[in-house]
């Protein structure tokens, strides 16, 4: 049910219980106003994250450290969910793909959790930060190769650059085929976008390529984690693979798209590095903002009220980052002081890799397209009405049109700027019901944009 505002300029909340709505287009034109209104009700406050489904909120950077940091107290098991075992969550809420379990190590705790941890940190090591800087400049080549050659000179930065870029580089790095890979970007893409069957899409292509890598293993991803002594199911293997794909696809999304419009605005300072309005994106607009569910194991006192037990609280990337409380001492923080990345024994295990693909793809744009300019003020831009992720809707673009090199440059690329250099998950998926089914997704997706990605590697 649709929001509005009361007369005091406060969000107003859901005629049945007063919570505030963390979705649809008031929360998503000013999410920072919800957020202030919260705070004013102490470090947590009830919100619905989706209709009809109610957690705890925090928007206290301390207190979302204290949860982070605690993992006997809080944990990450939904299984635990008071209001989905009793039955009071839709099963259709869109709540359930981001909350709902997994057997991953982002849904696990204790042993289990340590386990299947290792095995993704163990592999994620493994990654050469030169092959991650090439792949990265290869694909931004060739996608801008695809929109810069548009005779209006005029692009659309998030559907044309920031979406299809961490796939293809993820396509790579997990050591897919082209046909594999044309599938896992079909899937992926389609679950993000609500798009029905691509939830079998991705699980028939990961179920793919786990049984080509028991039979031909690669420097990849995938084989580092079939081969890891923690002795991995393909199952294991399977989930551990959606995990990567869908917490790195969306939110590496928000930041290339976000740190690269912040670049292009008109009040962004002169001579500044990439890095620094990456980094400011990462404080004040958290590409994955309001999410980590996590629930108590004992009822919990938090500035006098009680969190009860098995029931979620979620923690406000975006809201703690940009804590008030904040303010007197953000300068002496460290650069990587902010949550965007989480915290604790669950915090993001990518990260390194992750800001440096970010870096190096918005680098890329901006030495491709030296003349890039915004078509639209960075402040009317729109933002996503969700609550789990902050992300630019479009980022409208205008270039002199200009020929990309139709094979990727042999050498990094310097960057643009002297000082600067490249420093939630779906539920479980099933493969293909038959072999003809997986035929059949085969037949439709030939000639994807992976194949005609690595065909352009190729220089065919």
């Amino acid at each position: 049910m649709q929001q509005h505002s009361d007369r005091t300029g406060a969000p107003a909340g859901c005629p049945a219980h007063g919570n505030i709505q963390l979705y649809g287009p008031e929360f998503g034109s000013d999410p920072e106003r919800h957020y202030a209104h919260l705070r004013s009700l102490g470090p947590s406050a009830p919100v619905d994250i989706a209709p009809d489904v109610q957690v705890e909120l925090v928007t206290s950077y301390d207190a979302s450290l204290h949860i982070l940091q605690n993992p006997a107290l809080f944990v990450r098991d939904s299984r635990r969910w008071n209001a989905l075992n009793e039955g009071r969550v839709p099963a259709d809420s869109p709540a359930l793909p981001m909350m709902g379990y997994r057997p991953n190590a982002l849904f696990s705790d204790g042993a289990a959790h340590a386990r299947l941890r290792q095995a993704v940190t163990d592999s994620l090591a493994t990654l050469d930060e030169a092959r991650l800087v090439r792949l990265t400049q290869q694909s931004a080549d060739y996608l801008i190769s695809r929109f810069s050659a548009e005779p209006l000179g005029q692009a659309e930065l998030i559907s044309a650059y920031a979406q299809p870029l961490p796939l293809l580089v993820f396509s790579d790095l997990f050591g897919c085929p082209p046909e594999i890979g044309d599938r896992v970007i079909v899937g992926i893409s389609g679950i993000f976008e609500g798009t029905p069957g691509a939830d079998e899409i991705l699980g028939g292509a990961l179920a793919e390529l786990i049984a080509l890598k028991r039979h031909q293993p690669g420097e990849d991803l995938t084989t580092r984690l079939m081969v890891h002594s923690a002795r991995l199911s393909d199952e294991e293997v399977l989930h551990q693979l959606v995990t990567l794909l869908s917490g790195g696809t969306a939110p590496l999304t928000a930041a290339i798209g976000t740190s690269s419009a912040l670049y292009l605005s008109d009040d962004w300072p002169a001579g500044l590095p990439v890095e620094e309005a990456l980094v400011k994106t990462l404080w004040n607009y958290a590409p994955i903002a309001n999410y980590a569910a996590h629930y108590p194991t004992q009822d919990v006192e938090l500035n006098g009220r009680t969190l009860r037990a098995n029931d979620p609280v979620v923690i406000s990337f975006a809201a703690a980052n940009t804590d008030p409380k904040l303010t007197a001492h953000r300068e002496q923080l460290s650069a990587k002081a902010h949550l965007a990345f989480g915290a604790g024994p669950h915090s993001c295990p990518a990260k390194d890799p992750a800001f440096m693909l970010v870096a190096t793809a918005v680098e890329s744009l901006l030495n491709r397209l030296p003349d890039i300019e915004l078509r639209v003020p960075f402040k009317d831009l729109a933002w996503a009405p969700t609550p789990w992720s902050r992300s630019l809707v479009t980022i409208p673009i205008r270039f002199t049109p200009r020929t990309v090199p139709s094979a990727p440059a042999a050498q990094p690329t310097a960057p643009r700027s002297a000082q600067s250099a490249p420093a939630a998950p779906p539920q479980a998926y099933a493969a293909p019901r038959s072999a003809q089914h997986a035929a059949q997704h085969a037949a439709q997706h030939k000639g994807g944009l992976f194949s005609r990605f690595r065909a352009w590697v190729r220089g065919e």
